[in-house]
């Protein structure tokens, strides 16, 4: 399966795998997708600084992917990961916690 990467960005929904919880949203450009297939670890781009990062590069909270799969599209990633430490930049496991309704 081909993505399309003509966009240049496709989200990237990142999942705990014994949880099934939804820990992040995040952002790949085909490098970072090549990466992450390469060092099994998730690598994204962002998009307020324009370069690739690894994910937990800097605070040791690690990726290990388990699992990449696409929407029906094929323009949504869904991953899944062995989380170690919180996911979130707050220190929360999950960048999901702010409950609105």
């Amino acid at each position: 399966m081909k993505l399309d990467f003509s966009k240049g960005l496709l989200p990237a929904i990142i999942m705990e795998e014994k949880t099934k919880e939804v820990l992040m949203l995040a952002y790949m450009n085909e490098e970072s997708f090549e990466k992450t297939l390469e060092t099994g670890t998730t690598w994204f781009y962002s998009r307020s600084r324009q370069q690739l990062w690894n994910k937990g590069e800097t605070s040791g909270n690690s990726q290990k992917v388990k699992s990449i799969i696409t929407d029906c599209d094929s323009d949504t990633l869904l991953i899944t990961v062995e989380q170690t430490g919180p996911a979130c930049h707050t220190g929360k496991h999950s960048c999901f916690f702010n409950v609105i309704f």
